[in-house]
């Protein structure tokens, strides 16, 4: 079976990658700006989702069983002013997707975002009804009702962490400017679900062996940002001091931040068998990876 991961280069694709080859799929893993390192019983591939043409021609060739798709423009702020691009990356490469998938009768599951939701209440449920507050979480929204129209699976992840390629996530970034004796700013009043993206690919791999479909939330606990990060503190052996609390309007963004996007992960926890809400846990994974590399 042939599983073609686009985004194969992000913090949650090089996991979902890996999780699929060590089960001993055949992988295929699409990346852009961000090269793939070599990892055994994957290939790699340069294609530019903006081509429309190469990114037809290029699913046509590797005919894929299953297309788990992770790539996106994930930059908040460049989404806002360069909506053209984010649209075109977005919502415009995920309909082409889903549709070449549907031709080679392909599972397909969309990588979503807490970011769908305005954040005014917090604890979302997968049949809440999105309301994005900025350009990025409309044209992820965008990107699931492609996926769902056409009978693919939705997962919602929140602030992704974890070892592994691509843009810095926040937990990485903590855990290096801490581990240089630097101090940083984290949110007291925005409220996420971090979740690391080794559970991420468990989660996956096992949605897509059952052929899950629908919307289900992969996410770790509600918690603020600063709350998060004395968690890692604690669990790395950082003074904590050098975390300052900090107001999420303080941080002058271009794009508007949801206050309270955490999701409900219980419907996700059950599906999976996984322990989402332990962050202790979690962390632990994080940091043995993160001193492994």
């Amino acid at each position: 079976m042939k599983v073609l991961v686009t985004g194969g280069s992000s913090t949650p694709g090089f996991r979902i990658t890996q999780e699929f080859a060590k089960a001993g799929y055949k992988v295929i893993a699409q990346y852009n700006e961000h090269e793939i390192p070599e990892i055994e019983g994957v290939e790699r591939a340069k294609i530019d989702f903006r081509d429309r043409s190469k990114l037809v021609d290029f699913i046509n060739s590797v005919k894929p069983d299953v297309i788990i798709h992770t790539a996106a423009l994930g930059d908040v702020d460049k989404c806002e002013s360069d909506r053209e691009l984010a649209w075109k990356v977005n919502a415009d490469a995920t309909l082409i997707l889903i549709k070449e998938a549907l031709k080679h009768n392909a599972y397909f599951l969309y990588l979503s975002t807490d970011y769908v939701f305005d954040g005014k209440k917090g604890l979302y449920k997968e049949n809440e009804i999105p309301r994005p507050i900025n350009y990025y979480g409309l044209t992820k929204f965008v990107g699931e009702e492609i996926a769902l129209s056409h009978g693919g699976a939705v997962i919602r992840i929140s602030a992704v962490y974890g070892t592994g390629y691509g843009r810095t996530n926040f937990g990485k970034f903590i855990v290096e400017k801490l581990s240089k004796g630097e101090k940083v700013n984290a949110a007291y009043d925005q409220y996420i679900s971090p979740t690391l993206n080794t559970q991420i690919g468990d989660a996956v791999l096992k949605l897509a062996e059952k052929e899950f479909r629908g919307v289900v939330h992969i996410s770790g606990p509600r918690m603020s940002r600063y709350d998060f990060s004395l968690e890692i503190c604690k669990k790395f052996g950082f003074d904590a001091s050098y975390i300052s609390p900090a107001a999420i309007d303080s941080f002058n963004f271009k794009s508007p931040r949801p206050k309270d996007s955490s999701l409900d992960n219980s419907f996700g926890s059950k599906l999976t068998g996984l322990e989402l809400s332990d962050i202790n846990k979690s962390l632990e994974i994080f940091k043995g990876e993160y001193y492994a590399v």
